[in-house]
């Protein structure tokens, strides 16, 4: 059966529309005996009754083997080079209490961008030292409250944090370790980079104006400069990028260490994961070894020492790890006109929409970013033909779409399972209760059992911060 002429180039017409791509599920993902999914050994199905759907649903095992292994790579390629590195887990991809904990449990420090992440990191028991704080805009009170927390390390984004972060650590009587975040110019997506003179964007400061900041933090006895911070982008295929910017940022390194020390070295994270089949994420083992050789080398080249390295993955932790749960309420078929090339006629196609009881409350990525997505039956196989279908959420919407286009059997039906893999990441961090929808449960599974981590939203949970339902104050 050939392709439908609205899948875009991307999409390979699938010989089985019920195989599961070892690169983009959980690596604990399978079919049984009966052909439903199953996470982990427990079957997606038992987790639809039990927890509801929309359901996100995270392979424990996965997410953390990552993170150690991630975490494993770095350090030897530093010690490879004779130096040392940090792996910070960059919490906004997916933090809840019990996640926190995994994460230091395996070693790995922990990056919060506010006052209510470094809450729940504190209520996962995380020691403080272990954390660090970022943002462009922290509060003053966010502040106070992680220099008194006794946080690792706090990323200075502005010259007024400069000032706010020394005022809170003197008036605690603690030296407060920062970064400084700056803009190599080197901005990074999938495969490709762009470098240029500066970037137009909210966070840091430009690479030009680091010996100045930095000479601002080292007047204040109540801080301690530990290096330069940058992030050049996400979802990133390659190590060119990174290199290009540590090439930059190095330069400037060495004209820091004439003013006093400067330990560490922090590249950020964005490693890439695959979404679809069409992805072909660089393995962490491959980035680890050329990102830090590249480092290593650029020391030489400028007569430095290597610095101590930081990096600050996230979705390439928790991504592959997730998938999301979704039942099938409507399925429509429409007809479009698809225009001819070149001198060809017009011709018409059937695109099939199955609606789902989720959307764009639960996945805001695919309407945010145009993020592509896989999707396949979890409740059962079929020998029907795959065709062509967008997932389309609930909402009141009409850019509300989960899976811009992948195959499923032609039978696909009301009450059907689905399941939308690569969605640990960036899903339940964005979520929100638009058109009052309560956001789905979050589920840990692993060696045969499911675990609750986050509880369903209720209808109460939404009603009960109106004033005029709680009967609270006016």
């Amino acid at each position: 059966m050939t392709a439908s002429p609205l899948a875009p180039a991307w999409l390979r017409h699938p010989d089985d529309g019920n195989a599961l791509d070892a690169a983009v599920w959980p690596q604990h993902a399978s079919r049984d005996a009966s052909g439903g999914i199953t996470i982990a050994g427990v079957s997606a199905s038992s987790l639809a009754e039990r927890f509801g759907t929309p359901l996100y649903v995270i392979d424990e095992a996965d997410a953390r083997t990552r993170a150690r292994g991630i975490r494993d790579a770095f350090a030897a390629e530093a010690a490879a080079v004779g130096t040392t590195a940090t792996v910070y887990y960059a919490a906004k991809a997916l933090l809840t209490i019990d996640v926190a904990r995994w994460m230091a449990e395996d070693g790995l420090w922990i990056d919060v961008c506010s006052g209510g992440e470094l809450a729940v990191a504190l209520a996962a028991g995380a020691d403080p030292a272990r954390l660090g704080l970022h943002g462009n805009n922290k509060s003053v009170a966010e502040i106070d409250r992680a220099v008194g927390a006794g946080l690792g390390v706090i990323v200075i984004d502005s010259a007024v944090e400069i000032e706010r972060v020394a005022e809170a650590a003197a008036r605690h009587g603690r030296v407060q370790a920062v970064r400084l975040r700056v803009n190599s110019g080197v901005h990074a997506h999938t495969h490709d980079f762009l470098a240029t003179a500066h970037e137009d964007q909210k966070f840091g400061v430009r690479l030009d104006q680091a010996v100045e900041y930095a000479a601002a933090i080292r007047s204040h006895d109540s801080l301690r400069f530990l290096g330069l911070h940058c992030h050049i982008g996400s979802q990133i295929f390659g190590s060119d990028g990174f290199a290009e910017s540590a090439a930059r940022l190095l330069e400037v390194h060495a004209e820091l260490l004439a003013g006093g020390e400067v330990p560490g070295l922090n590249l950020g994270g964005g490693f890439g994961i695959a979404y679809t089949s069409a992805d072909d994420p660089t393995p962490i083992a491959e980035l680890a070894h050329a990102i830090v050789g590249s480092v290593a080398r650029e020391c030489a080249r400028v007569g430095i020492p290597l610095p101590a390295l930081a990096f600050e993955p996230g979705r390439s932790i928790v991504g592959p790890a997730g998938i999301t749960l979704y039942e099938v309420g409507t399925v429509k078929d429409v007809l479009v006109t698809v225009p001819g090339e070149h001198a060809e006629p017009a011709t018409e196609a059937v695109r099939r929409y199955v609606s789902v009881d989720g959307g764009m409350s639960d996945n805001a990525r695919t309407a945010l970013y145009g993020a592509e997505y896989s999707v396949r039956l979890a409740s059962r196989v079929t020998d029907a033909q795959p065709a062509l279908v967008r997932i389309a959420g609930k909402h009141c919407e009409s850019g509300d779409i989960v899976v811009n286009a992948d195959y499923l059997p032609g039978d696909v039906r009301p009450g059907d399972l689905l399941a939308v893999p690569a969605t640990g990441a960036y899903c339940f961090s964005l979520s929100s209760n638009y058109n009052y929808l309560t956001r789905p449960a979050v589920v840990a599974v692993a060696g045969g059992e499911a675990r609750l981590l986050v509880r369903r939203e209720t209808e109460h949970d939404l009603l009960a911060r109106d004033v005029a339902y709680s009967g609270g104050p006016r």
